[in-house]
C-alpha cells in the first residue's frame, strides 16, 4: 500500500513539474509578445497619437457643426421675427410723418385748387428758364481734355445733364408719390438726392444749386397743397350735393302733405256742408248727433288747414327745420353724439335713413329741436364742439365726443326751449349683450 502511495505522488510531482515547464514557457512567449509590442508601440507611437488626434478633432468639428446648426436654426428664427416686425413696421411707416410733424399747415393756402394749379405752372416755367441759363447745375472749375478746354467743356456739359436729368426724374418720381401722410418723408429724400448728385459730381466739380432746389421743394409743396385742396373741394361738393338731394326730398315731402292737406281740407268742407244740411232738417237726438258729428268735423277741418299752412310755410321757409341730436352706443360707445339737421316735416324718417344700413345699430333720438333758423343752431352746436369732432378731417361726419349735458347747455344758451331724452333705449344693442352673456354662460 505504501508503495502505490509513494508512486502515485511521483508521477503527480512529475505531472507537476511538467505543468511548470509548459507555464514557464507560456510566460516566456507572453513576455516575448509584450516586448515585441512595446517596440512597435515605440515605433508607431506618433501615428497613434495623430489618430487619437484626428478622432478628437473630428469629434470638436461635429460638436461645432451642431452648434453651427443651432445657430443657424436660431438666426432663421430671428429672421422671421425681423420679418414680421418689418411688416408690422411698414404698415405703420405711411404714419410716422404725422407723428414726427403733427397736422401739416399750408404754407400757400390759396383759396382754390386753380390757383395752386396757376402757381405749378410758373414754378415749372422758372425751372425751365434756370435749365436753359445754366443755373440749374454749375461747374465751377475749367477742364481740359486733350490739351483743349473745349473738348474739356463738352465732356463736362454731357455729364451735367446726365446729373440734371438723374435730379429731376428722381425728384419727378418722389413728387408724384406725395401724400396727406407722407410730406416730410418726401421732401428729405429729394434733399437726400441732391446731396448723393452733388458727391457724384464732384469729380467734374458739378453742383446743383441751392435756388434750383428750392425750386423743386416748391414744387412738392404746391403739389402736396394741391392735392389737399382737391381732396377738400371734393368733399365740399360732396357735402353740398347731400344737401341738395336733402332739400330735393324735403320739397317733395312738403308738396305731398300740401297735396293730402288739400285733398282732407275738401273732403272735411264736403263732409261738413252735408252735416249741417241735414241739421237743418232733423230734430231730437238724430239732430244732436249731428251737430257733435259737425263739431268733429270742424275739428278735423281746421287741423287739415292748419297741415296745409304748415306745409306751404316749410317749403317756402328754406331755414326752417329740425336740429337732432342721436346716439349710437352699440357702435360708438358712449358720449358720442351726431348733430345734423334735416328740414323734412318727418325728421325722424332722415335719422332711421341713417342707421339702416352703415351701422350695425339703429340710432337713439336724445332731442328733435325744431327752429325758425334750423341751420343757425345747427351751426351754433358745431362751431361750440370744434375741437371734440370724432372725425378732425371730414367735418362732414357731425359726430362729437361731448357729454349730453354741454349740449344742452349750448342750445339753452341759444334761447330755445328743448325737451332731451337722457338715457338712450338702444333696445337692440341692450338684447344683443343679453344674448351674448347667454351664450357665454353656456359655454
Amino acid at each position: 500500500m505504501l508503495i502505490i502511495t509513494i508512486i502515485i505522488a511521483a508521477v503527480l510531482l512529475i505531472l507537476m513539474n511538467s505543468k511548470l515547464k509548459d507555464k514557464s514557457k507560456e510566460n516566456a512567449e507572453l513576455k516575448k509578445q509584450n516586448d515585441a509590442l512595446k517596440i512597435i508601440e515605440e515605433k508607431y507611437s506618433p501615428i497613434i497619437n495623430i489618430e487619437n488626434e484626428y478622432d478628437k478633432k473630428i469629434s470638436e468639428l461635429e460638436s461645432l457643426l451642431n452648434e453651427i446648426s443651432n445657430s443657424e436654426k436660431t438666426i432663421a428664427e430671428y429672421n422671421k421675427q425681423i420679418l414680421s416686425i418689418e411688416k408690422i413696421l411698414s404698415v405703420y411707416e405711411s404714419r410716422l410723418d404725422i407723428i414726427e410733424s403733427g397736422i401739416y399747415t399750408p404754407i400757400y393756402d390759396f383759396s382754390t385748387s386753380e390757383e395752386y394749379k396757376t402757381k405749378l405752372s410758373l414754378n415749372i416755367d422758372k425751372q425751365k428758364a434756370m435749365i436753359q441759363s445754366n443755373r440749374a447745375a454749375t461747374c465751377y472749375t475749367i477742364f481740359t481734355m486733350d490739351g483743349s478746354a473745349t473738348k474739356g467743356q463738352k465732356v463736362v456739359k454731357s455729364y451735367q445733364k446726365i446729373i440734371l436729368r438723374a435730379y429731376n426724374n428722381e425728384c419727378d418720381a418722389l413728387i408724384s408719390k406725395v401724400k396727406w401722410n407722407n410730406f416730410n418723408q418726401i421732401k428729405e429724400r429729394m434733399l437726400k438726392s441732391r446731396e448723393v448728385l452733388n458727391k457724384q459730381g464732384e469729380t467734374f466739380s458739378i453742383h446743383i444749386t441751392n435756388e434750383y432746389e428750392k425750386l423743386k421743394i416748391e414744387q412738392l409743396t404746391l403739389e402736396h397743397e394741391y392735392n389737399l385742396k382737391k381732396q377738400k373741394e371734393k368733399e365740399q361738393q360732396r357735402a353740398a350735393q347731400e344737401a341738395l338731394r336733402e332739400e330735393e326730398r324735403a320739397r317733395k315731402e312738403f308738396e305731398r302733405a300740401e297735396q293730402e292737406a288739400i285733398k282732407e281740407e275738401l273732403m272735411y268742407q264736403k263732409a261738413l256742408e252735408k252735416a249741417r244740411k241735414e241739421a237743418e232738417i232733423t230734430t231730437g237726438d238724430a239732430q244732436a248727433k249731428l251737430i257733435e258729428k259737425i263739431q268733429k268735423l270742424e275739428t278735423e277741418l281746421k287741423e287739415a288747414q292748419s297741415r296745409k299752412e304748415r306745409a306751404m310755410s316749410m317749403a317756402q321757409q328754406t331755414k326752417k327745420g329740425h336740429v337732432y341730436v342721436i346716439s349710437n352706443i352699440g357702435s360708438f360707445g358712449e358720449n358720442v353724439y351726431k348733430i345734423g339737421m334735416t328740414r323734412r316735416l318727418e325728421p325722424e324718417e332722415r335719422v332711421k335713413e341713417l342707421g339702416d344700413a352703415s351701422v350695425p345699430f339703429s340710432f337713439d333720438i336724445h332731442a328733435m329741436i325744431f327752429s325758425e333758423d334750423a341751420p343757425k343752431l345747427e351751426a351754433a352746436l358745431h362751431n361750440r364742439f370744434e375741437s371734440h369732432k370724432v372725425n378732425m378731417v371730414n367735418p362732414r361726419k357731425e359726430f362729437f365726443n361731448v357729454t349730453l349735458d354741454e349740449i344742452k347747455n349750448v342750445v339753452k344758451s341759444n334761447h330755445i326751449d328743448a325737451t332731451f331724452i337722457d338715457i338712450p333705449e338702444a333696445e337692440e344693442y341692450r338684447e344683443t349683450k343679453a344674448i351674448l352673456k347667454k351664450l357665454q354662460s353656456q359655454a
